[in-house]
């Protein structure tokens, strides 16, 4: 198969399809294959891949076929990254940012404004160098309530590398979730939900009405635990309707949510729970999954945890399972005077005081303790308004958890933009969340790629009904080629916006746009208001926009990026011995990014010494420690995150120096499998691919471990062994 999908389109034969596809109707295939090249052909590859996209290449034609024709439309491209979707004119003025450029293009941009399309890259050189009148812009369309207005939107500080955001502005985000946007009325959806196992019930609404009377409720409950305002309260949970429901309560109340991911061990969730002081944490007593009850609440106890509020997943809670000072969720909502339950005053912050704290693992063993502010979420509401579209109508689902960033991102970037958000109660990778999105009408799916493979390998999505999806996102870790042409032809090709940036920037920094043409597993532009560079060998930016490959910095002035971290110093850890540009300090990032001849970007994972796995960062120190401590034989090991062939989610390799260099250790797959046990305590997420035996790890003339050099033979290895098969 090899060797036929990568045949110029035109000399693909019908018996080439019917040897990558047996059983398929090879002969009309071909033929429609034919009439396309003989219609469009004259208009270049990209105008013939557009017409069998739609229609030719449909879901139920087996995805060998889409393969074959998709290399072979773009055998002979000149360049590297070929189009995969390419917007239409009338569909991209009809985008948020399409009908404002409509609107006021010449007034943005000038007299050289065109249309959506062609001035979209002038749009975004307008939204660094007129930050006062693109953010203004963006705030008025996504209907944003200040109960003070900035007295700017960004001046000039010392206290701040990039300037300070919003001086002066009093708001409170969760309010602004809660509010009617435009157009937009208290009985629409703002949640749509299932439980897995009732795949074949009705759907489950919450209107914008309803979820207020909710979290009205929680406020004023959490008001009765006699908490001081400002005390960060914690979340351990699925993310499901009273996930949602309490995260914008702690908010409207004038608390700080402690966002901690629902699969982490008792050590993780200590850990975090001292980090931010948090003076309370919600829970449930179990997860449901593929009806198994996994314990949730046990670990809690386990982490020590200050006072638990436990939400039962099935009926109540006997009172004799909590420890004595927690609280089931029927007695927490029980101490609130319902004469005034539905209704609460919404504390009202400036825009720098915390509203969220969030964990990215460092280099250090310690996760970095990083606040977001009421501004944060206007980053990550922005950003699915400008890029991913999102708009009023939408209906946006994206398996994530509170515990990562994309869990309140989604909660913003959805309700501050007047969509429904789509949680699924139960595991992503199977045909029930598949056909919730079919039942939904999800209009805007994200993903992470480990998601996409398990759907790809296990054809879950098959027979379902993606129509209605206008993009993908996706996000996490590096994603395949293979398996987002794969994806994009679940939904009729509509595009894949790929989406990277941080917990500390609240968005992103490169992304992709419905504006722009869409390469698989590429960037189309940096996030609006955002300027990035390569950096040489030397550690010095490349001219803006040039072909290069090196570690990726930005530019500090950066609407909703971090300015403080709880357990670190923020400025070490961001700006020191880093380059100056136009007479700014360069913030640092840590990933190695491309900049490709035609203007995409590709990531190339982490330059430092932190990996990527399952879209989750973590130092290779934290798993070499438990590694090591696994067998007495064991003298070293080096945590490698090695990218598998063809692109996506990078895979663990350990690499084993044994005390006796002479031995060759017990079996490897028993080591294996004790790695894989041990670093469940660490996350359970966690595997390892595969275990490599070494003489000695390379080191640096200060003894420093060189996991780079490791990474490239391991790498080089693969490609070997790949090219024999």
């Amino acid at each position: 198969m090899a060797a036929a999908a990568h045949k110029p389109l035109g000399a693909i034969t019908a018996a080439d399809l019917a040897a990558v596809a047996p059983g398929s109707d090879a002969a009309a295939l071909h033929t429609a294959l034919r009439c396309a090249l003989d219609s469009h052909g004259s208009a270049g590859a990209g105008a013939v891949w557009g017409e069998l996209c739609r229609f030719v290449l449909r879901p139920d034609v087996p995805f060998a076929i889409h393969r074959m024709v998709y290399y072979g439309c773009f055998a002979e491209f000149p360049s590297p990254t070929p189009p995969a979707w390419t917007p239409d004119p009338e569909a991209a003025s009809l985008t948020n940012v399409g009908r404002v450029l409509e609107a006021r293009g010449k007034e943005l941009i000038g007299e050289a404004y065109k249309d959506p399309i062609t001035s979209f890259p002038d749009l975004h050189k307008f939204s660094n160098e007129n930050p006062e009148v693109y953010w203004k812009t963006v705030f008025d369309e996504m209907g944003v309530e200040f109960n003070a207005e900035p007295s700017c939107i960004l001046k000039e500080s010392g206290a701040y590398p990039g300037g300070e955001w919003l001086p002066d502005a009093v708001l409170n985000a969760a309010a602004n979730c809660l509010s009617a946007k435009p157009g937009r009325s208290s009985d629409d959806a703002a949640i749509v939900w299932r439980d897995e196992g009732k795949d074949s019930e009705p759907l489950n609404f919450v209107t914008l009405e309803e979820l207020r009377k909710k979290v009205c409720l929680v406020a004023n409950a959490l008001d009765a635990l006699d908490l001081p305002k400002g005390s960060a309260i914690a979340i351990d949970m699925p993310m499901n309707v009273n996930a949602v429901v309490i995260y914008l309560a702690i908010v409207l109340a004038g608390y700080v949510v402690v966002s901690i991911a629902d699969s982490f061990a008792a050590p993780a969730i200590s850990t975090r729970l001292k980090i931010s002081e948090a003076k309370a944490i919600f829970t449930q007593d179990y997860i449901l999954r593929d009806d198994k009850e996994l314990p949730l609440y046990s670990r809690v106890v386990e982490a020590k945890a200050p006072m638990a509020i436990v939400i039962p997943v099935r009926g109540s809670l006997p009172i004799n399972e909590l420890r004595v000072d927690d609280l089931s969720w029927q007695d927490f909502l029980g101490r609130v005077n319902h004469t005034k339950a539905e209704n609460y005053i919404a504390v009202e912050q400036p825009a720098h005081t915390f509203s969220n704290i969030l964990f990215s693992s460092g280099t250090t063993g310690e996760p970095k303790a990083i606040p977001w502010t009421h501004i944060t979420p206007l980053k990550a509401a922005a950003d699915g308004w400008c890029h991913m579209d999102i708009r009023k109508g939408d209906v946006v689902a994206w398996p994530t958890n509170l515990g990562w960033m994309m869990g309140p991102w989604l909660v913003y970037a959805s309700l501050l933009n007047g969509a429904s958000m789509a949680l699924y109660n139960g595991s992503p990778n199977s045909s029930g969340f598949a056909k919730f999105v079919q039942d939904a009408k999800v209009t805007m799916l994200g993903v992470v790629p480990s998601i996409v493979r398990t759907w790809k390998t296990t054809d879950c999505t098959a027979g379902f009904d993606w129509s209605t999806i206008r993009c993908f996102s996706s996000t996490g870790e590096a994603s395949s080629v293979d398996d987002y042409l794969w994806l994009m032809g679940r939904a009729c090709y509509k595009p894949v916006i790929e989406y990277c940036g941080g917990t500390e920037i609240g968005g992103a920094f490169v992304t992709g746009s419905l504006l722009q043409p869409q390469a698989l597993s590429a960037f189309s532009t940096p996030a609006m208001g955002c300027n990035l560079f390569i950096l040489d060998s030397s550690g010095n930016p490349l001219p803006q926009d040039a072909v290069g490959i090196g570690e990726l910095a930005l530019d500090p002035t950066l609407f909703g990026s971090s300015s403080t971290l709880l357990n670190a110093d923020h400025y070490d850890v961001y700006f020191k011995g880093m380059a100056e540009r136009n007479g700014k300090v360069l913030r640092r990032h840590g990933d190695e990014f491309e900049c490709t001849s035609d203007g995409y970007y590709r990531a190339h994972g982490r330059a430092d010494d932190t990996m990527n796995l399952g879209g989750i960062k973590v130092s290779s120190i934290e798993i070499e420690r438990i590694c090591n401590r696994v067998n007495d034989a064991i003298l070293e090991t080096a945590a490698i995150g090695v990218p598998p062939i063809g692109g996506g989610p990078e895979q663990l390799t350990i690499a084993v120096v044994f005390e006796d260099h002479n031995s060759q250790a017990e079996d490897l797959n028993q080591l294996k499998l004790a790695f894989n046990s041990a670093l469940k305590k660490l996350n359970p997420l966690f595997k390892v691919s595969s275990v490599v035996v070494v003489p000695s790890l390379p080191r640096t003339a200060s003894n420093k471990v060189m996991r780079r050099v490791l990474r490239k033979e391991f790498t080089q290895a693969t490609q070997a062994k790949q090219s024999k098969i």
